[in-house]
């Protein structure tokens, strides 16, 4: 920036200092002729009248070419001076920026540029680069837990089945009876084991895709579907369970749906209380149509509602639940936006939690 703004003044200086050599040549020449016989003195030297116009045109000419070659060479060096100055105290923030990109890492996110000065273009791009930061910490903070947590799961399962193997095998009296229930336990053990990794296979292939599958899905069949796979188990808890299901259709993947329905219906019923209840209801509309599901269970308070949609949470806290993997809302989470739906999620007065699932309507 600097060489081109000290080219151009260079450029434009020498086009006006040429300008003015040929302006004054051209008035001087035009200088009124003299009488023939006068005698005139130029610069200590006789001339005629016939050159006094030719020499008072190149003397004039000269002297421009002297003042103007100063005055340029001065211009052309302020300018320059002028340009190298503006281009830095211009770029600087610009500089910061690069300086702090280069020296992010995942270890050293949370650095940022804070920009101090007016609130310029430059400062813009300063303050959305922050806000970039802050969302990539955040990405990176979550996947440090996801990758806990996930580590932490699978974990738990493995060191029973290596405990329980090594306890049995290792006592010389254990009879029939031992055996079956270690193969009990270590059977328990390696499901659980199971049923993480694919849930965390269907999360990891449901986030941030794109639908193989888009076709019209009947959300109260979906239900139905979903229903008569968990039924026994709020049979067992004695739930009472309202449906006011209407034919609803959304546009997606029945199998991912499915799984959306199913994974709702489990968390209430895994979350619910003895004698609790369910409510169930599907709703059809011209641009949406939602499934929702409320169940009773334990309070939840409003500010961590949204919690409950990170993995490995469960009803409200953190890997300490018994049953499930803590990854079905994560799960309903990505599959309703993976087909451009919303999400959304109230506690219920008294205790419980309504989920409500909008997904786009089918034609």
């Amino acid at each position: 920036m600097t060489l081109l703004a000290t080219a151009l003044t260079a450029g434009v200086s020498g086009v006006l200092l040429w300008l003015g050599w040929l302006l004054v040549g051209n008035v001087v020449g035009n200088a009124p002729q003299l009488p023939f016989g006068s005698s005139i003195v130029v610069g200590g030297v006789h001339v005629t009248p016939q050159e006094w116009a030719n020499v008072m045109r190149e003397q004039a000419r000269d002297r421009v070419l002297q003042a103007g070659s100063v005055a340029f060479l001065l211009v052309v060096l302020a300018a320059a001076i002028l340009a190298w100055a503006l281009t830095g105290r211009l770029l600087r923030p610009l500089q910061e920026v690069t300086a702090t990109a280069r020296r992010l890492s995942a270890a050293s996110l949370g650095e940022r540029i804070a920009l101090r000065g007016p609130r310029d273009e430059v400062a813009q791009l300063a303050d959305t680069f922050d806000a970039m930061l802050d969302r990539l910490q955040a990405t990176f903070e979550a996947q440090r837990r996801f990758v806990a947590n996930a580590s932490h799961e699978l974990r738990t399962p493995l060191s029973v089945i290596r405990t329980e193997l090594d306890v049995t095998l290792s006592d010389p009296a254990a009879d029939t009876a031992e055996l079956r229930r270690m193969s009990d336990v270590v059977g328990q053990a390696a499901l659980r084991a199971s049923q993480l990794v694919e849930a965390l296979l269907l999360l990891a292939r449901t986030e941030g895709t794109v639908l193989a599958v888009r076709e019209p899905v009947d959300l109260s069949t979906v239900v139905e579907s979903a229903w008569r796979a968990a039924r026994s188990d709020a049979t067992a808890l004695g739930l009472s369970t309202v449906f006011a299901i209407e034919p609803a259709h959304a546009v997606g993947d029945p199998a991912l749906l499915e799984r959306v329905a199913g994974n709702l219906l489990e968390n209430a019923i895994r979350h619910n209380v003895d004698g609790g209840w369910i409510d169930v209801r599907t709703e059809a509309g011209e641009e949406w149509s939602a499934l929702r599901v409320s169940s009773s269970g334990q309070e939840i308070p409003s500010d961590r509602v949204a919690e409950l949609f990170e993995p490995f949470r469960r009803g409200g806290v953190d890997r300490t639940a018994q049953s499930g993997t803590g990854l079905g809302l994560s799960i309903v989470r990505a599959v309703v936006s993976a087909h451009g739906g919303q999400l959304y999620a109230e506690p219920v007065a008294g205790g419980g939690l309504t989920v409500t699932a909008r997904l786009p309507a089918a034609p």
